[in-house]
């Protein structure tokens, strides 16, 4: 327990006042960076464990990471932006839900478990985007703990990226709020949200709502942000055909040229009970998804064992446009963002 009691004040010493919040009658406050919308009194946390009152102010992480690494764009997952590029990916503590299957677990759920816990470097914003500079990156990626928490920091590295150009991008779980998606929306290109069921008693499980994580999707699309869409496919969880039916046919209704990565679940954490996800599994979950109408369904985490699933292919034509191999990019046949064959523009961000 000391040292999750050491991170924790470790952690104090490296916040900056929040903008995701609203005063409230005697010193409390409201966050409203995530969907929990937590009501948070003086000298106490929000759910997250990383944005607490002190004073009746709101103070958020600031000044560190707890993971640095350079990534295959096509690992966060973004199939439709720049195929082939590198993004260069950060991360702080802590998260509003508690998977038990998280494979982040060791900065998700550092403050919550004592089991977990990786060391902070302390960065300034202007590190990371010189990192990015120095070795070419385009695209930076708040990833590995959830970003909505750390939005302000996302928000002071990336108004710094866009001046160079740098595309900057979310891996979020999708428990977003109207205030947390106007305050990013100037600076987040890409976006990719983990649905993780259509089950509320299953989002019950991880600490979250499915009604967030839906209005989420359908908001990130009506701003003008791409949007890709992963579902962790874990058997005996939300593998049945009645389930992936119906998350397809909710994407559909937001667009059909929302990509929908179907991926293997593996143990890990807490949960070892399942079955890592067979082959079988995914390709029926994929096959779901085009029956449904989808446009652009990926199968993913088991490299060279998905087929036609890892690929993208003109929905016009059915031209081969890229071809992959796990997060490799073998060819990339696109045309200015547009079939060489029929001239079909393919939805992405590819410039």
């Amino acid at each position: 327990m000391q040292q999750t009691q050491t991170l924790s004040g470790l952690l104090a010493e490296h916040v900056t006042k929040g903008d995701l919040y609203e005063k409230m009658p005697n010193a409390w406050v409201r966050c409203v960076a995530c969907g929990h919308r937590c009501k948070i009194a003086p000298d106490h946390e929000g759910i997250c464990k990383v944005r607490f009152n002190k004073g009746g102010e709101l103070y958020v992480p600031r000044g560190y990471v707890a993971g640095l690494q350079i990534d295959p764009i096509e690992k966060k997952p973004f199939f439709h932006a720049l195929p082939g590029a590198k993004a260069l990916s950060f991360g702080m503590l802590g998260c509003d839900y508690h998977c038990a299957y998280c494979q982040n677990w060791l900065t998700s759920q550092a403050i919550r478990d004592p089991i977990a816990g990786t060391p902070p470097d302390i960065v300034s914003a202007e590190q990371i985007v010189a990192i990015a500079l120095d070795r070419n990156i385009p695209v930076l990626t708040s990833t590995y703990n959830e970003p909505l928490i750390t939005s302000e920091w996302a928000v002071e590295v990336f108004k710094l990226a866009k001046k160079y150009n740098i595309k900057c991008s979310y891996v979020s779980n999708g428990n977003g709020t109207p205030e947390v998606l106007d305050y990013i929306r100037p600076y987040v290109r890409l976006y990719k949200v983990d649905l993780k069921s259509f089950r509320q008693k299953n989002y019950q499980q991880l600490g979250g709502k499915l009604e967030n994580v839906l209005y989420t999707i359908q908001r990130l699309h009506e701003l003008g942000i791409w949007l890709e869409v992963v579902t962790l496919v874990i058997p005996g969880f939300n593998d049945s055909n009645d389930e992936l039916g119906e998350i397809a046919r909710f994407l559909f209704s937001v667009s059909p040229d929302i990509p929908w990565h179907v991926t293997a679940f593996h143990q890990d954490y807490k949960m070892t009970d399942p079955d890592n996800t067979p082959a079988e599994t995914l390709m029926r979950a994929a096959e779901i998804g085009h029956d449904a109408g989808l446009r652009f369904v990926y199968a993913g985490n088991l490299p060279g064992m998905l087929g036609k699933y890892e690929n993208t292919r003109c929905p016009s034509c059915s031209e081969l446009l890229i071809e992959r191999h796990g997060f490799s990019v073998v060819r990339n046949m696109l045309a200015d963002g547009a079939c060489p064959k029929c001239g079909h523009i393919i939805p992405g961000v590819w410039h």
